[in-house]
């Protein structure tokens, strides 16, 4: 934890209250400049801090964006947060993090941006994200799998954003194969994960995840292959983003530890149990072909199992799965 984040906790301990510059150098060891200068510092980044003579300094208002000290604080993770970095803008999350993770990052860090230049989703298409009012986050794991389970991850992440939407913002989600999660059929969030591995090892898999949380409808792009919404159009709320990613990074801590115990079974019939088109007639776009039947469930690497008509079943790796009521 920075000094910055001491600081900003020693406040919030005080609830608005004045803390003296004296009481703050003794606590964090540093001297009374130090502490002037990192005050100054977090009045820069957006906090209403009040300075009054011989009283000290108060914490009055938080910036828009989220900080690492409002994530890690009452986070209850065993893997997932053991380091936070929140960004007011970058790239992309998922490229921040893999040069965390080549720099020796711990397992389990996560790196969050209230603003994404260049936010990806599947097949390189690009991920609206304004400031403010979404959730942009990217995870590190370093799972001891072989290589060909590392797809199993993506069900994992989809099926923890799903329940993370029905615990904080009391929304039924449904997760779309392979990465989309959906709410009254329009897209809510999508996952786009990468992997850095050798033949026959795995050195790091990145969970990048993008949630519409208080997105207006003029902030919205124009759809694609899915309409769009957010929750705070679904719902009318707006969104306590602190609070819904540490719910998020605890549930995936919890289904991650699982999913090291006990392998892809209990993930693949939590992700099976929330899909939209499981046992539906759909069908599935490829680049040359398109193919129709009954939607019957995961392989175990993650493959679609699509019954035909004749009764064969289909593994599908790739493509675009529609209802057949939506053609």
């Amino acid at each position: 934890m920075t000094t910055r984040d001491r600081i900003l906790n020693l406040f919030r301990s005080h609830e608005g209250a004045f803390v003296s510059g004296q009481e703050i150098s003794t606590q964090l060891g540093i001297s009374r400049a130090a502490v002037w200068k990192q005050v100054k510092g977090l009045q820069q980044l957006g906090f209403t801090i009040e300075a009054k003579h011989a009283q000290g300094y108060r914490l009055l208002g938080n910036p828009a964006y989220l900080m690492a000290a409002d994530i890690e604080r009452g986070l209850k993770t065993r893997i997932i947060g053991r380091q936070v970095v929140s960004l007011e803008e970058t790239d992309s999350t998922n490229i921040q993090i893999k040069a965390l993770a080549e720099q020796g990052a711990l397992e389990g860090a996560v790196l969050v941006a209230d603003r994404q230049s260049a936010g990806r989703g599947r097949l390189g298409r690009r991920w609206e994200s304004p400031s403010g009012v979404n959730l942009y986050c990217s995870i590190l794991l370093k799972p001891h799998i072989p290589v060909q389970q590392a797809p199993q991850l993506t069900f994992l992440s989809a099926a923890a954003v799903a329940e993370t939407m029905t615990r904080v913002c009391q929304l039924s989600a449904c997760v779309k194969w392979p990465n989309d999660i959906l709410v009254n059929g329009a897209k809510i969030a999508g996952l786009l994960n990468e992997m850095n591995a050798e033949t026959e090892q795995i050195h790091f898999v990145i969970l990048g995840i993008g949630i519409n949380l208080n997105m207006t409808a003029e902030q919205l792009p124009t759809p694609l292959n899915y309409p769009a919404t957010s929750v705070f159009l679904e719902t009318g709320q707006q969104v306590d983003r602190a609070l819904f990613l540490r719910t998020l990074l605890e549930i995936l801590d919890h289904y991650y530890t699982e999913f090291l115990a006990e392998g892809f079974l209990p993930i693949r019939r939590r992700w099976e149990r929330l899909c939209a088109v499981m046992n539906s007639r759909v069908t599935v776009d490829q680049e040359s072909t398109r193919l129709s039947g009954t939607v019957v469930g995961l392989d175990v690497d993650g493959a679609l199992r699509l019954q035909c008509e004749d009764g064969r079943v289909e593994r599908i790796l790739a493509g675009d799965v529609r209802l057949l009521s939506e053609q």
